[in-house]
């Protein structure tokens, strides 16, 4: 399939042996659950995803170091900084990092952010609020959102309903899109990135990017097909400068997600800024 726009994926996972390694098995989950082929599940190389992003038409990737819940925890896991740093290094013309953010790490968090992105050219955050169970606005957070107001880099989050990753460790959803709201108030400089489209409060989301200047929504994790018909509309509107393009690869993929993208009845304009623009014009690429 010809691509006329090269797309720019926000969020997604890197897949390579490397990093499975650090990770529990989370088959159940992937395969089972979320319905990710088996190829997909397994070990992707870096060069096998730019294969997969090419046949896309997707010209590169924000790559996350995630901080999936706290480090000692048998069902939790830390992408290491540099994993996903040496990866940028190798293809940077095709990937960029993205630095997982574990609010209960407090000041060495903050610390280690701001390592990643002065040291190994970080373009921006990313935290998973269930995993922690601590809300958006929980103050644990506070000190990470000043540091990227300082940094001046976006930071995304999980928005909506989260699942259950491990029977043995079930998370509640505290990612509530109006939770958004106060920390927008605190911190009205502070680029956030609602990731996953806010399901099943998408409206809730439109609202706080409708109201905050600096406050986004990331297409993520669900397929294009299922989107709320108020999401469309959003993004064919009022909103075409505040969504961003992403997959959440392995959970959705490449191909499939474009093709499904492309299905959707959007003036020509606004697709550009949902694949494109509007995330480089927000990381300052």
């Amino acid at each position: 399939m010809s691509h006329e726009i090269k797309a720019i994926d926000a969020v997604v996972n890197i897949r390579t042996a490397e990093a499975l390694a650090l990770q529990p098995d989370r088959r159940r989950f992937y395969v089972n659950k979320m319905r990710v082929k088996e190829e997909t599940f397994d070990a992707v190389s870096l060069e096998g995803m730019l294969a997969r992003m090419d046949a896309a038409g997707i010209e590169r990737s924000f790559l996350i170091a995630a901080r999936v819940g706290v480090k000692h925890h048998p069902a939790c896991y830390h992408v290491p900084y540099e994993l996903v740093a040496d990866a940028v290094q190798k293809y940077p013309d095709r990937f960029s990092g993205l630095a997982g953010v574990d609010p209960t790490e407090g000041m060495t968090g903050v610390r280690a952010l701001e390592h990643a992105v002065r040291e190994y050219g970080f373009i921006g955050a990313h935290t998973y609020p269930h995993w922690y169970e601590l809300s958006p606005d929980h103050a644990r957070y506070y000190p990470f959102y000043a540091k990227c107001v300082e940094l001046d880099i976006p930071i995304q989050m999980q928005v909506g309903q989260s699942m259950v990753y491990d029977p043995s460790y079930p998370r509640r959803s505290v990612g509530r899109p109006i939770c958004i709201d106060a920390v927008a108030c605190d911190f009205p400089e502070l680029k956030l990135v609602g990731i996953h489209v806010g399901i099943p409060w998408t409206d809730e989301m439109i609202a706080m990017a409708w109201k905050h200047a600096n406050v986004y929504i990331g297409t993520d994790a669900h397929r294009p097909s299922y989107w709320p018909e108020s999401f469309i509309k959003y993004m064919n509107s009022y909103g075409q400068d505040k969504v961003i393009f992403g997959t959440d690869f392995p959970v959705l993929d490449f191909e499939r997600t474009r093709a499904d993208f492309e299905a959707i009845a959007l003036k020509p304009e606004a697709r550009r800024k949902v694949l494109r623009d509007n995330a480089l014009r927000l990381y300052r690429l």
